[in-house]
């Protein structure tokens, strides 16, 4: 116990220090290249959907979804974690041209404890749906959400208007069987940013050399892996900002009344 809590902390602060001196020094040199690019009114947005044997939830509800968007000019990257049930097959001839689907040779190394890999799983399928995506702004969701049909153009509009590289909003959700909205939070020790959940995301591809870290349930504070990202965007530099629209629906995990860590560990148990 003391041994792997020796091994956490060390591999934890080895990242955390990498990460932070190549991202702030290769923000700096991507943005020069880059030139900051604010002036395309209608850019491709990639979104990124990491997925594992949920292909009727995924094709039924997620997709409908992101397919009815009033923003047109998407692609859909679909990464199966090495899925082992009919998803290669449900997607292989997906009548819309625009998504698009890879599965991942195998799958994801992930932690043991339930909590431990709800924060982390889908980091590796996310990683290879960035180097696949070739839009120039990227959006982020789970194979069980509903996005609205205004989702990208409210929040491609606020970007281009804000002039910022991160921006992200509000969602609803079902909690333990009560519906509440869950407005962007400050998240820092001396709250100098405010951030919504993954799902109401929407960044820059440049930024794609921030890797989704797999490690990031290691650390000592109790947040899973957007979180950790968040805090490296914020610490990097990243001009981030922030609307109060409401842009996604996360429903109740299927079987349970509730969503999140809580979800994942009834779903568990069943």
């Amino acid at each position: 116990m003391i041994f792997q809590l020796f091994v956490n902390i060390l591999i934890s602060q080895t990242k955390a220090k990498y990460y932070f001196f190549f991202e702030l020094l290769y923000l700096q040199f991507i943005r020069l290249l880059k030139k900051d690019k604010y002036y395309n009114p209608a850019p491709l947005v990639s979104i990124i959907i990491a997925t594992y044997n949920r292909s009727s939830i995924l094709i039924n509800r997620t997709l409908p979804s992101v397919l009815a968007q009033t923003y047109t000019n998407i692609e859909v990257i679909i990464i199966g974690d090495h899925c082992i049930d009919n998803t290669p097959e449900m997607l292989k001839n997906f009548p819309d041209k625009r998504v698009h689907f890879f599965d991942l040779a195998k799958r994801g190394k992930y932690p043991k404890d339930i909590k431990d890999r709800w924060f982390v799983q889908g980091a590796i399928p996310r990683n290879m749906g960035m180097k696949i995506a070739k839009g120039e702004w990227f959006v982020f969701i789970s194979d069980d959400d509903i996005i609205y049909p205004h989702h990208i153009d409210k929040l491609l509009k606020a970007a281009i208007s804000k002039k910022v590289e991160f921006i992200s909003a509000a969602y609803d959700t079902i909690k333990d069987g009560k519906k509440l909205i869950v407005q962007p939070e400050a998240f820092h020790n001396n709250n100098s940013f405010i951030v919504g959940g993954m799902q109401t995301w929407l960044y820059r591809s440049y930024l794609k050399f921030f890797k989704w870290n797999v490690d990031a349930w290691r650390k000592n504070w109790d947040r899973p892996i957007d979180y950790d990202l968040q805090v490296r965007f914020f610490n990097a530099g990243v001009r981030m900002g922030f609307i109060n629209d409401i842009v996604f629906y996360s429903p109740p995990v299927e079987g349970t009344n509730t969503t999140g860590y809580q979800a994942a560990l009834l779903a568990d148990k069943k």
